[in-house]
């Protein structure tokens, strides 16, 4: 034979069926883990028939907390908007040994949230995730005017644009 039929014979090599054969066990591996996790309940695990126990904590477990009403407050907005005012309402929820404390500082609280609600763009009022925002920027006005550990929370309780 020549040189040169030598060479085409080994230049014509099978391709390896070793990526082949890895593919069909990391299928296998993949699909037998996947039976496991759902055999097994950890995924879509099916809901359980059996009713969790209600917690039966009796009314002195509750918290100690108070809630001191703030006065309703109409704010008009900017010519632009879509809405002409904000019908706002809330409710603040402090430890009850500070509801006297925070009661006499709500002309304080009035002022800070009017303003705050004044000097806000009306889009971010009309956004869809404003409420969550807003709630929390106002909380925290309140806690400021408030003094520290005196408001746990800010309960909206009406926000209507009209």
């Amino acid at each position: 034979m020549t040189d040169a039929a030598v060479d085409t014979d080994e230049e014509v090599k099978k391709p390896s069926k070793m990526p082949l054969i890895m593919g069909v066990v990391a299928l296998l591996l993949g699909a037998g883990g996947g039976f496991f996790a759902t055999f097994s309940g950890l995924i879509l695990a099916p809901e359980s028939s059996v009713q969790p126990e209600l917690d039966k904590s009796s009314p002195a477990d509750l918290p100690d907390v108070a809630f001191v009403p703030v006065e309703p407050m109409v704010i008009s907005l900017a010519p632009n908007s879509h809405s002409r005012h904000l019908r706002f309402r809330a409710q603040l929820e402090v430890p009850s040994q500070y509801a006297s404390d925070v009661e006499s500082l709500l002309p304080r609280v009035v002022d800070v949230l009017n303003g705050y609600l004044r000097a806000i763009e009306t889009a971010d009022i009309e956004s869809p995730a404003a409420l969550t925002r807003l709630r929390a920027q106002m909380l925290r006005r309140v806690q400021i005017v408030a003094g520290p550990g005196r408001v746990n929370d800010l309960l909206i309780m009406e926000f209507v644009l009209s």
